[in-house]
C-alpha cells in the first residue's frame, strides 16, 4: 500500500550530513520526495512510497547519521499523491 509521510526531526540534525543521509536511505528504499533544513534547526522530510519502506526510513531517521543526536521525530501520515518521481535534497 502506497502512502506518504511528513516528518520533522529535531536535535543535533544540521551540520552532520543528515540531508545526505536521508536522501541516500530514501533512494535505496525506492522512495520519492525531498528533505530540507528548516530555519529553526530541524530537518523536514516529505516522502512517498510503500508503507513498509517508509517505516524502514523512519527507523533510519530516528538513528540519524554518525554525529547526529536525534531528540524527537514527529511523523504525520498522509494520503499518497504520487507527485514525486525521485528523492532530492532541497534548501529552505
Amino acid at each position: 500500500m502506497k502512502t506518504r509521510i511528513h516528518v520533522y526531526i529535531s536535535g543535533r540534525v544540521q551540520g552532520v550530513f543528515f540531508r545526505d543521509f536521508t536522501s541516500t536511505e530514501a533512494t535505496f528504499l525506492g522512495l520519492a520526495g525531498w528533505v530540507k533544513n528548516l530555519f529553526d534547526g530541524r530537518v523536514e522530510v516529505l516522502a512517498e512510497g510503500e508503507k513498509e519502506d517508509l517505516e524502514k526510513l523512519l527507523t533510519k531517521l530516528k538513528q540519524g547519521p554518525p554525529g547526529a543526536r536525534v531528540k524527537n521525530v514527529e511523523v504525520i501520515w498522509e494520503d499518497y499523491l504520487g507527485e514525486f518521481h525521485e528523492f532530492r535534497i532541497t534548501w529552505y
